[in-house]
Formats: C-alpha cells, structure tokens, sequence
C-alpha cells in the first residue's frame, strides 16, 4: 500500500488513541509518532443507561463506545479543518465496527483505508508491515 507523505495514521482500541504521521514518502514510507489529543469522552449516546457496577460488561461498552464516538469527531473536525488530507485508521474490529457508523462526509473524503486489526502499542516498522500484509 502506498502512502503519501503526510498521511495521518490513527490507531484505536477501545481504550487507547494513537497518532503517526508518513514523513517519508509513498514508495518508503517512515512512521514518526504524534501525540494524540485529549479527548471529550463524557458525551454517552442519548437513552444509554448508565450503570455504577465498573464490573458491568454494559458500562464498559458504553465507554469504549463513547470513546470510538469521540476519536472520530476529533478525526472529522481536523479533517473539515484541512488539518487531514489522508488519512489511514487502524483499529480492533469492534472498535472499527462503531468508528464507521459515525463517519462524516469530510472524515470518508481523506480516509485512504481501514485496517481492523489490534495494533495500539506497536512501533511505526510493526504497523507499516501490518499494513503491508494487509
């Protein structure tokens, strides 16, 4: 896969949120880390129960949920910006699963391709040959 010098690539689980920029060129690609925003998880989805257990499974999707949601406004407000003009994200599938149904037409319009693989944590050489393989 090629990708253009610049592209921002997004890397999400439930939990975590990491940034890398392509500051080499399509043909040779080079994965340097960004740091990521803080992010504003506290908007649930309306009519979602909230649940006081931190044990409950239902808690604990709503909050990787709510997580996903807020990856993905921050994703669409930069790329509305000009901020983004490739972008590539890799997340665990359910993760991925909940980004999609909250994609914005800016946020298609630089979005190059998806990986749904869990790679939060790996180096820029580990997520290039993910992405290679792919």
């Amino acid at each position: 896969m090629l990708l253009p010098h610049g592209t921002i690539i997004a890397v999400v689980d439930g939990e975590r949120f990491e940034l890398h920029r392509n500051t080499g060129n399509e043909a040779a690609p080079e994965l340097a880390p960004m740091q990521a925003p803080k992010l504003d998880e506290h908007n649930k989805n309306a009519g979602a129960h909230h649940f006081s257990s931190s044990a409950n499974p239902a808690r604990h999707q709503l909050e990787e949920d709510s997580h996903a949601a807020a990856v993905v406004l921050w994703l669409d407000q930069q790329a509305s910006r000009g901020e983004i003009e490739h972008l590539v994200i890799i997340a665990a599938p359910p993760t991925l699963g909940e980004m999609r149904r909250r994609y914005d037409k800016q946020l298609e319009a630089v979005l190059v391709h998806e990986l749904d693989k869990e790679l939060v944590g790996r180096t820029g050489p580990e997520i290039l040959k993910a992405l290679q393989t792919k």
